[in-house]
């Protein structure tokens, strides 16, 4: 793994934050963004390049991309996290609430994508989507995210059918509840692990599919969900 380099969003805290953890200690050359300044913090201790700013601004993401390679003169892999989705009643959510939820789920990816397929073309890449259980067992609980999260795993699909002659992967990894989220017995009784997942084992999915172990995987889901049953 030594001198690849990887893009990591949303990665103050949680899953983003346990990946770039992760992905430091195969000696990645890292650049972590986040919309907090927490960022900064990450950076410093784990030594990379951090940038403040959103995945829902193109601008951002395309100041992300151009100081991976200005730092470290390419980009092999990123990690396409984000934030949370709107939540609601499923008539009662707003058109906005709607858009907001395409901006930050699905969207984030596409705007990315046309900045790294450039950089990649040259000696191909990999690339992860943080999604959820939702793209495949919707949950009236996660309205938005189930919706829009299964629209990524057609995009993902596509993508990986138009770019894969390039060597360019892209996968999603699709977790369930995660110990960074509110967790009550009632969901960890839905489990047929009886726990929550750590943010350290969706990393370490997300470190496979970024490997040459996945080599011949693109366009797929991997579910982390511990065998969860959606009752609603």
């Amino acid at each position: 793994m030594d001198n690849k380099t990887a893009i990591i969003t949303a990665a103050s805290q949680g899953i983003g934050e346990a990946c770039a953890r992760e992905l430091s200690k195969l000696n990645y050359n890292l650049v972590v963004m986040s919309s907090s300044e927490k960022i900064h913090t990450l950076a410093d201790e784990i030594g990379c390049v951090g940038v403040k700013g959103s995945v829902t601004n193109p601008e951002d993401l395309e100041k992300t991309v151009e100081l991976a390679l200005s730092s470290f003169g390419c980009l092999d892999s990123v990690v396409n996290n984000t934030g949370h989705a709107p939540k609601g009643d499923l008539l009662e959510i707003s058109d906005q609430e709607w858009l907001s939820a395409i901006d930050i789920l699905l969207m984030n990816v596409i705007r990315i994508s046309r900045f790294i397929v450039p950089v990649m073309k040259k000696n191909g890449g990999s690339i992860v989507n943080i999604s959820a259980f939702g793209a495949e067992n919707p949950s009236l609980n996660f309205p938005t995210s189930s919706v829009v999260r299964s629209a990524l795993t057609s995009y993902t699909k596509l993508f990986a059918r138009r770019y894969g002659r390039y060597n360019i992967r892209m996968n999603n990894l699709l977790p369930g509840f995660v110990d960074s989220y509110p967790v009550t017995d009632e969901i960890r009784n839905s489990i047929s692990l009886n726990r929550e997942a750590s943010v350290n084992e969706i990393a370490n999915g997300v470190k496979f599919l970024l490997s040459e172990d996945s080599s011949y995987i693109t366009g797929q889901n991997l579910v982390m969900d511990g065998s969860m049953v959606v009752t609603q």
